[in-house]
């Protein structure tokens, strides 16, 4: 396995470990959120990079209510299914929220395919490695209910209520 290096960002929503591999970043998440740093290992380095610097500025952009207007380079690492979901979330528009079915939807449209399972969608959200960025909290239940996120529903309530906030 390459070379992997981790950093760490003071967030209003508490601390932030980005990984990344030199050129990419591989992950993003909040400390103590499930799943934090799945897949790294543990012989990374914690070390400040070029893609750590554009992702700290895509954050500073983030929490001061604004959308950024770029994104740094990402290499989210998963099944063929996950990535292809992860590519659906990278389409959900700052400041609007859509559903595990209708992402589900468009996944079987995409392939094809007459269905999808909601449920094998809502495992690949849940395993986004690259919160915020990928934003795997703008996906809400059916009803429209805040459903579960890796780094808490209070957070996920911040983080949507930050970006309504923004488009106001």
């Amino acid at each position: 396995m390459d070379k992997e290096y981790l950093f760490r960002y003071a967030s209003p929503l508490g601390e932030i470990a980005m990984a990344g591999d030199g050129e990419a970043l591989t992950g993003l998440w909040f400390a103590g959120q499930r799943s934090f740093a799945a897949g790294l290992s543990p012989a990374h380095e914690e070390k400040d990079l070029p893609v750590f610097a554009l992702t700290r500025r895509w954050l500073d952009v983030y929490f001061s209510g604004r959308e950024p207007d770029f994104t740094p380079p990402l290499l989210p690492r998963g099944t063929a299914f996950q990535k292809a979901v992860w590519d659906i979330l990278l389409t959900i528009p700052y400041g609007q929220t859509t559903t595990y079915g209708a992402i589900a939807a468009a996944l079987a449209k995409e392939r094809g395919v007459p269905r999808m399972s909601a449920q094998a969608v809502g495992g690949a959200v849940g395993r986004n490695p690259i919160s915020l960025i990928v934003p795997c909290h703008r996906v809400v239940g059916a009803d429209g209910s805040l459903t579960g996120y890796a780094g808490g529903l209070d957070r996920k309530q911040a983080l949507l209520a930050l970006e309504q906030r923004g488009i106001e």
